[in-house]
């Protein structure tokens, strides 16, 4: 395998990430992938990994530009290519009746990152995310059911969620982080509204603003539960087509407590897709992000919590079960937040362990976190700091 810019083997004990980096690196540099170095590849392993990353489209437009068009290769960029058709028709479909409500909101992460990418329907989507006018949450929820939306959930936390079938899921964010889990940024962003720019209802970040709420946003997942490959991949696109104002991101990320995370991330991104050599550190940070997969692992998020309170399965599970009932604890504003009743008449409390079981029940997730509390313990931290 050649040693060569752009077809090192970025080695991190498999060549398969190597691999799928170097044809995602391809596609969002418009080049197409040596043919050699493709006949040596597992293509279906690869393939796999991307499907996990959220990068596939990615991966199987870089295979078709060399040549190698599969049937799984189509229909992996098919389907994005649906899912973007869908989705832009729809989005303009909702943002017609913002407009004509008088109701301001702003586009963030991929609605803004896809336009990044070199081909459409690279960058792929599960969702929509909108930070939106939080005075006009239920004119919001008429506009959506009238638009044949169904609410997901409504009220319950920071953001409203609002699903169409076949495949729309839109968020509408009230707030851009939940208090208790970053508690620094979300101080940060407490009335972002307040610096947004636009003239119009759609409102949009400065440049340096809007790269450092991703970077915020994909901190908040890595710490949390992991990130993985795709994240990497929206840095790189971003700062390959921005140019920032580098002093006033080191001072506002400084404000935010990321200085350290920000450099990672950046220089991790860059050295991965551009084919250089990766560091110690690097490697350890890719190691844990290849693991997580795109919205991070369950059963990460289980044994860092095992860890941090020397807690084993059965007693997780029990502090699953409970909630907080004290202002004293910790969780208990976050727990407000998402159960205003339940908090509001705190006669209601016995009952919201109940509430939540059922809820989770109802929805699938118990039986998730079960399996997740089962796979708790193969986790190895990153150790990545702030």
């Amino acid at each position: 395998m050649s040693n060569s810019k752009n077809e090192s083997n970025h080695v991190i004990g498999d060549t398969t990430v190597s691999d799928l980096c170097y044809l995602v690196s391809c596609a969002v540099n418009d080049r197409v992938p040596d043919r050699e170095r493709i006949s040596s590849m597992d293509v279906d392993a690869i393939l796999k990994l991307a499907s996990k990353h959220m990068i596939g489209a990615a991966a199987a437009m870089a295979l078709q530009d060399a040549g190698c068009q599969t049937e799984q290769t189509g229909s992996m960029i098919g389907k994005a290519l649906r899912r973007a058709v869908l989705f832009e028709t729809e989005w303009n479909n909702v943002r017609s009746k913002l407009e004509e409500a008088k109701i301001w909101y702003m586009p963030l992460k991929g609605a803004i990152l896809k336009d990044y990418y070199p081909k459409y329907g690279m960058r792929e989507m599960v969702d929509y995310d909108f930070l939106i006018d939080s005075s006009r949450q239920q004119d919001i929820k008429e506009l959506m059911e009238n638009l044949g939306f169904t609410a997901d959930s409504y009220q319950e936390t920071y953001h409203d969620v609002y699903k169409k079938p076949p495949v729309f899921n839109f968020q509408m964010h009230v707030r851009l982080f939940l208090s208790s889990k970053t508690p620094q940024i979300t101080e940060y962003y407490e009335n972002a509204e307040e610096h947004l720019l636009g003239e119009g209802y759609e409102k949009h970040f400065t440049k340096e603003d809007f790269y450092l709420y991703i970077i915020a946003h994909e901190f908040k997942h890595y710490d949390y539960a992991g990130t993985g490959l795709r994240s990497l991949l929206d840095t790189y696109v971003y700062l390959k087509k921005e140019n920032l104002d580098w002093d006033y991101v080191a001072r506002e990320a400084a404000k935010l407590g990321l200085t350290e995370f920000e450099r990672q991330n950046r220089e991790l991104s860059m050295r991965l897709f551009d084919g250089e050599d990766l560091t110690e550190e690097d490697i350890k940070i890719l190691n844990y992000m290849v693991v997580s997969g795109v919205h991070g692992s369950p059963s990460i998020l289980v044994e860092k919590k095992m860890k941090q309170n020397n807690w084993g399965k059965t007693r997780y599970a029990l502090d699953r079960f409970l909630v907080p009932v004290s202002p004293k604890n910790e969780k208990y504003s976050a727990y407000a937040e998402q159960y205003p009743t339940f908090y509001k008449h705190k006669i209601l409390l016995p009952f919201l362990p109940f509430y939540r079981t059922f809820h989770a029940l109802r929805k699938g997730k118990l039986q998730k976190e079960v399996r997740n509390i089962r796979r708790a313990g193969s986790y190895q931290n990153a150790g990545r700091g702030k």
